[in-house]
């Protein structure tokens, strides 16, 4: 493996992570109760919603950090299924006026997740390349 790949690997690390907890945060201070809402709309229960804060805030800090890469990275492939089952689903094969996806960004931090889940973290992360989940 090349020092370019780990680059690459870094970048794509703190890019989703950072990203995804940015929405972590902000749920910290407008809590969880949209999310509860339409879980239980959903059938499903309320409580579930809590789980988002280890999707938008445990799994980016440890993607951030190179730990747990893989399952972290899993988790929050998880979580946006979630939104685009719970949210999203209405704009599933929309298209933008600009010609582009309408749900892009949720897109991108899905695939983005797959593809650290995938990779791995390489050696630049606390992990280091040959950490067992990373």
């Amino acid at each position: 493996m090349t020092r370019s790949d780990d680059t690459g690997k870094l970048v794509l690390r703190l890019a989703l992570g950072i990203l995804i907890l940015l929405h972590g945060i902000a749920k910290l201070s407008s809590g969880v109760g949209f999310i509860s809402g339409m879980l239980a709309s959903h059938g499903l229960p309320a409580a579930l919603a809590y789980l988002a804060y280890v999707g938008e805030i445990v799994a980016p800090v440890l993607i951030i950090l190179g730990v747990f890469t893989r399952p972290a990275a899993l988790v929050i492939a998880i979580n946006m299924l979630f939104a685009f089952g719970l949210v999203h689903m209405k704009d599933l094969t929309a298209i933008t006026k600009t010609g582009g996806w309408a749900l892009e960004l949720q897109g991108m931090y899905l695939f983005g997740a797959i593809a650290v889940a995938l990779l791995g973290a390489g050696a630049i992360s606390l992990g280091g390349r040959g950490g067992k989940y990373n």
